[in-house]
This record gives C-alpha cells, structure tokens and sequence, in this order.
C-alpha cells in the first residue's frame, strides 16, 4: 500500500525545489503498480512502459503546478489511465476494453505473510482465491488493497459507483474468507475426532 502523504511530500518536493531525487523515489515506488495497471488496459507491456514514461515526463514538465493536487494517487491513477486510453483511440489497433474486462494482475498477497506466520499451503489458498475473483472484483481489490486508492478513488477512476466498488469489496472479502477456513478437523466436547 502506498502512502499517499510520502507521494504528496515527493511532489512538492518536486514542485519546489525541483529536486531529481524525488522524482526518481516517485518514479521507483510506483514504476510497477502504473505499469501493471496501464497494461490491463491496452494488454501490451512496451505501450503500458511507455505510457507510464509518458505520465512520468509530464509530471516533470508541469512540475510547478503539483502542489495543487488533492489525490496524488488517485491523480497518478487517472493520468495512466487516460494516457493509456488515448494512445488506444489514437492508434486504432486496438479497441478500449470496458474496465470490467482490464486485467491487472496482482503482485502479491494483499499483506505480509511473514508478519501473520501465514502457512505456505494458506497463502497458496488465499492467491488461488484472488486469481479466481471476477476480473472486475479483481481489479477493485486490486486497487484498493495493493495499490491504496480510497473506494471514492476507484469509483472515480472506473466510473462507477462508490456502492459498486463495496459490493466488489465484500465479494472478494467473502471469498478470501471462505478460503481461509482450512479442513480442520473438529472433534466433539470428549476430545473424539468427528
């Protein structure tokens, strides 16, 4: 998850003192994330670089005007997006895929296995759960819980409504915990296996 305070900390950085480091710490935290994301779009991995390039040369051109920003994910998010959408309009030899239909694929377990002494066969469960979601449903948990955007941020990006991306929440939420129950087996008050 990313930490939306730090990304507005570097762009201002950037904004007011120009300062290449943290143009380079931005570009580096959300290099891949942009990348997975751009990709889902137009299903090309050197297009989804370049549009992620191209998002990246601009946020240094107009560098001065992002103190301005609310949403800095948010605004990085709809840029790739909107990068990527045109570059599908301009060269024709694709068609735009409704956003049900990008498929971003997911880098990791939404949390940190080592933290939750998770059991190997329990994280296997849990991608195997994730990689089943419907492609939409996978997309919004994908935003929301790798990639930090605020249920208002997805709404906004996908056009869709704040109570779809809940919905889409509490399926996916539903399936990963319907994973997690392992084969236990239970015994009765004796202490008899059942």
């Amino acid at each position: 998850m990313k930490d939306s305070q730090h990304i507005q900390r570097l762009l201002d950085s950037i904004a007011l003192h120009n300062d290449q480091n943290a143009y380079k710490e931005l570009f580096l935290l959300l290099h891949k994330p942009l990348c997975q994301f751009a990709y889902g779009i137009i299903k090309s991995r050197d297009d989804a670089e370049e549009v992620v390039s191209d998002v990246f040369i601009t946020l240094w051109e107009k560098r001065e005007k992002l103190t301005a920003i609310e949403s800095p994910l948010m605004y990085l998010y709809a840029a790739v997006k909107n990068t990527a959408l045109n570059r599908i309009a301009k060269n024709k030899r694709q068609q735009a895929l409704d956003a049900g239909e990008w498929l971003v694929p997911l880098s990791s377990v939404y949390f940190d296995p080592e933290k939750l002494m998770m059991t190997e066969e329990l994280i296997q469960k849990i991608r195997q759960a994730i990689n089943e979601l419907p492609t939409r449903c996978r997309l919004i948990f994908k935003l929301v819980k790798e990639d930090g955007l605020k249920y208002r941020e997805v709404a906004e990006l996908l056009q869709i409504s704040v109570k779809t991306v809940e919905a889409q929440m509490a399926i996916a939420m539903r399936r990963l915990g319907k994973c997690m129950h392992l084969d236990v087996p239970h015994y009765d008050h004796k202490g008899i296996k059942k």
